[in-house]
């Protein structure tokens, strides 16, 4: 397979690098503070105690809700939505005895000082959501999961540190990239072969452990404005997928050190 599955992409969505918002019937929607996937699908999140959310919940069991994540590329573009997912089912507040774990494992991914002290803060609520159903929409088309489907599946290995990754390429290796891609833009982008003045840039904008996506544009080579031409999303496969940095540099240096020299 030279591709995430449908149930990954949406476990590396809902992973918790991604904003969250969580919409229940009849109530307001509400931003999600933090927000984590447990290894067997489970959502943890942590809102305000004043969320119209969590003022809803007081006094029921659970309450359906759909947790609606918007994934944001890191590197500054015209157009960063990379992908959403939407993750159905029920939110309860989690027991008091079991508030101290789930703070841990958010405050894993966020470090933040509310997670510290929930128990002497009143400020706060943590929400767990069981899933009853995944929709999930980028770059590779729509897909709805079943919770089980779901569950099995794992996030990317990189998702925690891909921000960091792309960012680092973007500021040092445009040239590279640029060449790794650059017999397959010609002509394609907004449907221009270049022109006088105009070069294509490439910018990194995702990763995953099959190979990376890439927006590609063409710029006025004096000052770099957009020309306004729609830009061109190439996807670069990598010779074999990688699970660890060692091996993602290993084709880095096979993919982009050839075209630097």
């Amino acid at each position: 397979m030279k591709r995430p599955s449908a149930a990954e992409r949406a476990r590396t969505l809902a992973y918790g690098v991604a904003d969250g918002v969580l919409a229940a019937p009849g109530v307001p929607y509400a931003p999600v503070t933090a927000h984590v996937t447990e290894e067997n699908g489970r959502s943890l999140l942590l809102i305000p105690a004043a969320s119209p959310v969590a003022v809803a919940l007081k006094g029921e069991p659970d309450l359906p809700a759909t947790l609606r994540i918007s994934d944001v590329a890191p590197v500054a573009l015209a157009d960063r939505v990379r992908g959403r997912a939407w993750l159905h089912g029920w939110v309860t507040e989690v027991p008091a005895g079991e508030r101290r774990d789930a703070a841990v494992r958010l405050s894993r991914l966020h470090p933040r000082p509310e997670l510290l002290d929930l128990d002497g803060n009143g400020d706060w609520t943590l929400l767990a959501l069981e899933v009853a159903e995944v929709e999930v929409d980028d770059a590779w088309g729509t897909a709805t999961l079943e919770p089980e489907e779901y569950a099995a599946a794992s996030p990317d290995p990189f998702v925690a540190i891909e921000g960091g990754i792309l960012e680092h390429l973007d500021a040092a290796h445009r040239p590279e990239l640029a060449a790794l891609v650059g017999d397959r833009i010609t002509g394609r982008i907004g449907g221009a072969d270049g022109g006088p003045g105009l070069v294509p840039v490439v910018r990194p904008l995702s990763l995953d452990r099959y190979g990376m996506w890439l927006r590609c544009r063409y710029v006025t080579g004096s000052d770099g404005h957009d020309e306004h031409l729609e830009p061109l999303d190439l996807r670069v496969v990598f010779p074999e997928p990688v699970s660890d940095l060692h091996s993602l540099r290993c084709v880095y240096r096979r993919l982009l050190v050839p075209r630097a020299s």
